[in-house]
């Protein structure tokens, strides 16, 4: 494994407590997603694990070495471990050119030139190699960040909301250079993220934290298949959530239904369609079964009394 965590306690203060106990398996050569709503404790893991935070009890071992956090580190930090939290923390008197090569060696300049163009193409800076990062926007420097992160060739890359400030377009072109990228350099790539559903694709790992806790560790497929909970399930957008009572009266084989999950048949169980809204590749609607509201996809606008298959 190149990374364990055994046992971790964590609080803020006696009053905020977050980790109690959590145990967790990193292998390595993985795109791992840590999933969870604000608050959940993403972003402490991963200051945890790149030893910003100190912990009250129990280990973190990466690459078969025993952590000890700050308290036994001048240089806040892991070696073979890079981190790009949210404040990006560049050179600003340096152009981005120069950021990027900012840990790349001196001694064949032309390597090194070839090196840092690559990681631009891979954040499609390219041309903005020149350019100092207070000309940037906020988006433009958290990807000069990265590419300055991915310069060491680290064997675990850490990525806070790496694509907060992105906008949509940039960020499916980036979200492809740069999984693609890790997976060829085998670089292991644990990424605290929102955006769950946009990134599954390239996942291998779905970690989700609630209130500090692990309640799932499994694959993409796995995860969005059979999520433990609701809060799991809302992590991929819209639920449908039935109480054990409406299971049974309703007759259903589980708790929680994605609006696609439900289809319309010519024989199934009354509903009246409340709206229908166009949504792109979908049609979204709401609907009243019984006294309770749905939510499903659609192909077309509807209208009226459906019927509804579970």
């Amino acid at each position: 494994m190149l990374l364990e965590i055994n046992h971790l306690f964590f609080s803020y203060s006696p009053e905020k407590r977050l980790f109690q106990n959590l145990n967790l398996k990193v292998a390595a050569g993985k795109i791992i997603a840590l999933a969870g709503e604000s608050g959940c404790g993403k972003s402490t893991l991963i200051n945890l694990i790149y030893g910003l935070l100190d912990w009250e009890e129990g280990e973190i071992i990466f690459d078969e070495k025993t952590l000890f956090g700050p308290k036994n580190n001048i240089v806040p930090g892991e070696n073979e471990m890079k981190l790009v939290a949210q404040n990006y923390d560049l050179m600003p008197y340096a152009t981005v050119s120069e950021n990027v090569g900012k840990f790349i060696s001196n001694i064949n300049l032309k390597e090194k030139k070839e090196k840092i163009s690559e990681l631009l193409e891979v954040v499609g800076l390219l041309e903005y190699a020149n350019i100092l990062p207070k000309y940037l926007s906020g988006g433009q420097q958290q990807r000069v960040a990265i590419a300055r992160a991915l310069s060491v060739m680290p064997k675990l890359l850490l990525l806070d909301e790496p694509f907060s400030n992105i906008d949509f377009s940039r960020k499916v072109e980036l979200r492809e250079r740069l999984f693609s990228y890790v997976k060829e350099k085998n670089i292991s790539l644990i990424i605290s993220t929102h955006e769950i559903q946009e990134i599954m694709p390239w996942l291998d790992q779905i970690i989700v934290l609630q209130d500090g806790r692990l309640i799932q560790n499994d694959g993409p497929e796995e995860t969005f298949k059979n999520p433990y909970n609701d809060y799991v399930a809302k992590l991929f957008g819209e639920v449908n959530v039935f109480s054990n009572a409406e299971v049974i009266r309703h007759n259903l084989s589980k708790s929680l239904w994605y609006p696609h999950e439900i289809t319309i048949s010519e024989n199934g169980k009354e509903a009246q369609v409340l709206e229908s809204r166009f949504a792109g590749n979908h049609y979204w609607n709401k609907v009243n079964l019984e006294t309770k509201n749905l939510i499903i996809y659609t192909s077309e606008k509807i209208s009226g009394k459906i019927n509804l298959e579970f």
